[in-house]
């Protein structure tokens, strides 16, 4: 992967770092006002979901290794997405994937019997970017971590997808925002499709692909 990234990717990757290293001299003050709080009345006096949490929980991570893997794909996917799409087009893209994944994870809450409890993390912008790779290039090969295994991008977002819906609806990984990620995926697809005009509305023409 070429380290010359393109303006929106480096910026984004500089503002992830810039914000985890913000939070860990602050504590939880950011998580507080900024994470995705779910919608509804809160049990706490201090928090509660705002608007702008829709935008600003993707800045916010909850560890090393969780703002790692994910700047990781950031780094993998953004830059080859970029350069295709343009980097406004892509700015586009990566926000609503971001608030499209806020949204579905919203929506999955409001229905969900448990504690009260934020989400944050770039996730679900950065399962859009993968989304967006494996349909512009679904023969590109991604090698995977565990186990070290080449396989086609669409395969792998196509299995992925798979694995993020199973864990989602049997709870088998706590802690993990699946259906943000499966509501980011979802959203950049509708987004491209609409691009592309194969959607019933006016298109406005980016991939060429």
């Amino acid at each position: 992967m070429p380290f010359d990234l393109p303006p929106v990717t480096r910026a984004l990757l500089i503002a992830n770092v810039a914000v985890y290293l913000l939070q860990m001299l602050t504590g939880d003050l950011l998580i507080a006002h900024f994470a995705l709080w779910p919608l509804g009345p809160s049990p706490y006096a201090d928090v509660g979901f705002e608007p702008w949490q829709l935008v600003t929980y993707g800045f916010l991570h909850g560890g090393l290794t969780h703002i790692a893997f994910n700047m990781l794909a950031l780094w993998m996917f953004g830059g080859p997405i970029e350069r295709l799409f343009g980097s406004r087009p892509f700015a586009l893209y990566y926000f609503v994937c971001v608030i499209g994944a806020a949204v579905a994870q919203l929506a999955v809450q409001a229905y969900m019997t448990g504690g009260y409890y934020p989400t944050l993390g770039a996730s679900g912008g950065v399962f859009g970017l993968l989304l967006a790779y494996g349909m512009m290039y679904p023969h590109a090969r991604i090698l995977l971590l565990f186990p070290p295994i080449p396989m086609p991008a669409w395969l792998f977002v196509i299995g992925y997808g798979a694995l993020e819906l199973f864990l989602g609806i049997t709870g088998t990984q706590a802690g993990v925002a699946h259906f943000a990620h499966l509501g980011g995926m979802a959203f950049g697809f509708v987004l491209i499709q609409y691009w592309r005009g194969k959607l019933p509305m006016k298109p406005r023409r980016i991939l060429m692909r």
